[in-house]
């Protein structure tokens, strides 16, 4: 059996490059990984309705699903994300009805804005973690100071080839710290990338 993290919601930020898309971000309960997932702005509102504790006049998708549920009996036991492939996650809503387990597939956006309602917990699977996380280096953020950060501006913006290794290394977590979801992401996969082509 694969080992489960625990997740939460760290927050939910605007697209710097997508209009209309933003990227919500989980953090593990036990750790200090980061996992960013771009969502549209219907299903960020949604979750951030939540997170700020609004209460529309009228039931949205999301509060239906939920009063469904609950009103036929249907215990949604946990959220799992697992799986990531080209360049989606997948979720399972993991559900309990008259001592029978169900599993459903959902958007992970979906199965996260139902789970802060409801509340459920929110799980993702180690390989899922370690393949797509960024990791929040402290030592990193009291000492950045120190070096000389590495110029962005002569290079194209999402071309990260020119780079070293241990440039990229440092991009990556200055993005991180200015919570760049989406640029890290490019940065990630372009050290994964050239990981793989010494391996």
């Amino acid at each position: 059996m694969m080992k489960k993290i625990r997740l939460e919601i760290a927050g939910v930020t605007a697209s710097q490059s997508r209009a209309g898309s933003y990227a919500m971000v989980l953090k593990e309960v036990e750790g200090k990984r980061r996992l960013p997932i771009v969502i549209g702005g219907i299903e960020a509102q949604a979750i951030a309705m939540v997170l700020e504790k609004i209460k529309p006049s009228r039931p949205m998708t999301h509060d239906l699903f939920k009063n469904f549920a609950l009103k036929f009996n249907v215990n949604i036991q946990e959220i799992i994300i697992n799986k990531f492939s080209e360049g989606v996650y997948y979720a399972l809503l993991v559900c309990e009805h008259d001592g029978n387990i169900i599993k459903l597939d959902s958007r992970s956006s979906d199965a996260i804005a139902l789970a802060l309602r409801l509340p459920c917990p929110i799980y993702t699977y180690e390989n899922v973690m370690k393949e797509n996380s960024f990791v929040l280096d402290e030592d990193k953020i009291e000492t950045k100071t120190e070096k000389q950060p590495v110029p962005t501006d002569i290079y194209d913006e999402n071309d990260f080839t020119e780079y070293s290794q241990d440039e990229l290394k440092d991009l990556l977590q200055e993005a991180v710290l200015r919570e760049e979801y989406e640029k890290a992401s490019l940065i990630r996969d372009e050290i994964k990338r050239r990981t793989e082509e010494i391996s």
